[in-house]
């Protein structure tokens, strides 16, 4: 049995999977990222420590090597030499880290940014499989987004494609973190509830709790929220027209607060000109789809998929 270990390290948690080349994951683990405990250089080698820490215990187990290794991070990457290129503002020390050096495990290094690596393990074993052309948009923190197209991820020419949580919605708006007026991000997004909702509300879980109580106030700021994503979706929908559109992140796990304003807004936004509006299903990997999609890489570069599908 031939495996590799995807990782997807965020803000807050490094979750780590061990997958098969046919995409059956073996284990998994989360450990946090201590972002803001750690300096910078003690910080860099406590992700690589625990990454070769993980290596290590699997292949004792397994009595057979990790063949590849899949890195998913926040960032513009660049997956030729496994570095981040660009991460303004968060999670210090990641932009320019090479994590070949890193790691030094004298074995295949991967690197996607995590809302495409979620993207390519929804379509390889999640809700985006069996269809050609889907769309994916993580929301969280902030807003991710990742498209493929007849079977290809979109990277861009810098990796910067399909940032969709910096489309802008309000052209009067505040600037998000990447400069852009009243983003999809600024609109949906948990950094920018405590704004929206002018104090009363922290997080996105405060707030949809308040919804669903029937708290007028949160039930304002939250169904702003789901036309904004509307608007984004419908927007996507008609520059990419995907079969399929995938929700993940965090604010997922409140979907049947999700599901039913969004469908009516989509019912009034979407432009339908054979009758029937694209399908929009949650992500079924959960918090792991950036780790899939992670090993699915690992999986290319190591040989043990053919190249040319998917990514």
């Amino acid at each position: 049995m031939k495996v590799v270990v995807g990782v997807d390290l965020g803000g807050t948690r490094i979750k780590l999977v061990a997958v098969t080349s046919g995409g059956e994951v073996h284990e998994r683990a989360v450990v946090e990222t201590n972002d803001n405990a750690l300096g910078t250089d003690a910080k860099i080698g406590y992700w690589a420590e625990t990454i070769r820490e993980r290596v290590r215990q699997l292949e004792e187990r397994l009595s057979s090597p990790v063949e590849a290794v899949g890195l998913a991070t926040p960032g513009i990457t660049n997956p030729k030499r496994a570095v981040v290129d660009s991460m303004p503002g968060r999670l210090s020390g990641l932009e320019g880290l090479d994590w070949n050096d890193a790691l030094a495990l004298d074995r295949p290094i991967s690197l996607l940014n995590d809302a495409h690596a979620a993207l390519v393990g929804e379509a390889w074993v999640g809700s985006a499989s069996g269809v050609r052309s889907a769309v994916l948009l993580t929301l969280g923190t902030g807003v991710g987004g990742a498209a493929m197209i007849d079977g290809r991820l979109v990277r861009g020419s810098i990796g910067r494609a399909a940032h969709f949580g910096h489309m802008t919605l309000d052209l009067d708006g505040a600037p998000d973190i990447c400069g852009a007026p009243g983003s999809l991000e600024s609109l949906v997004g948990e950094v920018t509830v405590a704004e929206r909702s002018k104090g009363r509300f922290r997080t996105n879980r405060e707030l949809v709790e308040a919804y669903r109580e029937g708290d007028p106030a949160a039930t304002e700021v939250w169904l702003s929220a789901m036309r904004a994503l509307a608007c984004g979706i419908s927007s996507i929908i008609n520059l990419f027209d995907p079969e399929r559109v995938v929700l993940a992140g965090g604010l997922t796990e409140a979907w049947e607060s999700i599901a039913s304003p969004l469908a009516r807004f989509m019912d009034e936004l979407e432009w339908r000109p054979l009758g029937s509006g694209v399908e929009i299903r949650k992500a079924s990997l959960g918090s792991f789809a950036g780790a899939i999609g992670a090993a699915r890489a690992a999986c290319e570069l190591a040989g043990l998929i053919e190249e040319g599908s998917i990514i």
